[in-house]
């Protein structure tokens, strides 16, 4: 199934969360752009830059104590409150700014509670959506959900840097606190259905889980997670990612500086808003090559690194938006074919505690790149450490080539749990045997 099946559409609950997720991502995307804009100016520093990044890229790294609540508390719930929140705190942004007092230190403030309410936005995701839309349209359902995520959100990241340019941050910060109430409201008609529709039908007197009870049964949860994925071929691909987010996280860190020297905070948008073209671009090709061996799918990452190094190089800013772009389509393609295969491979009711736990261990990498990254910049330049980025790509493609293994895997439309070495029925037997809930 694609993106444009029509029978998925006609859903009225994936419509509500894909356009919630839309505005959230929107306003994800406004207050990156210009929280580090902001403090580029006030310090023309990719230190700061890196270490504020850094901040914001937490959920990666934390995602893993959120997957066992995502699974056992109510979504609706937590989706409406992390928008609030965040709504709530961009708005603190604008005020210090009309008074005077916008300055780092109130950056590095609100930082961290911007990411803890975005915290469980990425296994929440990964966790839901097979409970709004039956397993055969998943494909295309992670391909617009994705489109949405990675992609049209490019939009917001390129208007973003022009509205700094024409009106200023305070402005675009006023504007951003609305994405976040949208959000909510939409989120809030979003009707979820149970995990397991078997062991909970309608009418049962099994108790809300309660964040007292999620907390209690966190450990087991956790690792059940870590017990699904050990021995499985998702431990190298894990690795991988590790690798290519930690390139991606010194990218990120210096891309308000690189923007600068081409022309200043409308390139700097620009730059964002063709990362996320390109992600939409292998978005929407993702599910049309589901039907090609995951491995040389992965392997495609090599055309990425190459056009991401003549970005570096490139000496006009519109060679470079268009090649920076470009380096993020195979990404885009694979993403989608991962998340669908993670929801084809994986138990549905262990999907958010898996989702946490891969995408901490691949994730943790990227606020590490990011504070390394802004020193990197200090040291060696902002155009080498742009440059050297690109390896993140390269060793994804290089290390499937070469590893037979990896090279060989099947097509995630006929992806088996087997396939991947893994083995749910097992794991649920050894949790069953120390005494986990089921």
């Amino acid at each position: 199934m694609t993106l444009l099946d029509r029978a998925l559409w006609r859903n009225r609950r994936f419509r509500r969360f894909v356009a919630g997720q839309f505005a959230t991502n929107a306003g994800d995307s406004l207050y990156t752009v210009a929280v580090l804009w902001v403090a580029f100016q006030l310090t023309g520093s990719t230190l700061v830059t890196g270490a504020l990044n850094a901040i914001l890229l937490l959920p990666w790294l934390l995602q893993v104590f959120a997957g066992p609540l995502v699974d056992r508390l109510p979504l609706r719930g937590v989706l409406v409150g992390s928008q609030v929140v965040q709504g709530v705190a961009v708005l603190v942004l604008p005020l210090a700014a009309v008074t005077g007092r916008l300055t780092v230190p109130v950056l590095f403030a609100v930082a961290p509670v911007l990411m803890l309410a975005s915290l469980l936005m990425a296994p929440m995701e990964t966790a839901l959506l097979p409970r709004i839309v039956d397993d055969e349209r998943l494909s295309g359902a992670n391909a617009a959900l994705s489109v949405v995520t990675l992609g049209l959100d490019m939009v917001f990241d390129a208007l973003g840097g022009a509205f700094i340019a024409v009106l200023g941050a305070t402005a675009l910060f006023v504007a951003d606190s609305a994405t976040f109430a949208v959000a909510a409201l939409l989120f809030a008609g979003v009707i979820v259905r149970p995990a397991d529709a078997q062991r909970e039908p309608v009418g049962s007197t099994e108790p809300t889980p309660t964040v007292r009870s999620a907390l209690r049964s966190y450990a087991a949860d956790l690792r059940a997670g870590v017990d699904i994925i050990r021995g499985s071929v998702f431990v190298e691909l894990v690795v991988l990612t590790a690798v290519t987010n930690f390139a991606v996280g010194v990218a990120l860190a210096v891309l308000p500086a690189f923007g600068d020297n081409l022309g200043g905070p409308a390139v700097y948008g620009l730059l964002l808003g063709a990362l996320g073209i390109g992600r939409l671009l292998g978005s929407l090709v993702g599910p049309y090559v589901e039907d090609i061996p995951y491995g040389w799918v992965l392997a495609s990452h090599a055309l990425g690194a190459a056009c991401w190094v003549a970005a570096a190089l490139s000496p006009t800013a519109v060679a470079a938006v268009v090649l920076f772009g470009l380096a993020w389509v195979p990404a885009g393609a694979s993403g989608v074919l991962t998340s669908t295969l993670n929801q084809r491979v994986f138990p549905a009711d262990a999907l958010g505690r898996v989702s946490a736990t891969k995408g901490t261990l691949s994730g943790a990498s990227l606020p590490l790149g990011s504070l390394l990254g802004g020193f990197a910049a200090e040291t060696l330049g902002v155009t080498t450490t742009m440059a050297g980025a690109a390896s993140g790509f390269a060793v994804t493609a290089g290390y499937v080539l070469l590893r037979t293994r990896l090279r060989r895997l099947p097509a995630v439309a006929a992806a088996e749990p087997e396939d991947f070495d893994v083995d749910a029925a097992e794991t649920a037997d050894r949790g069953e045997e120390r005494g986990d809930p089921p």
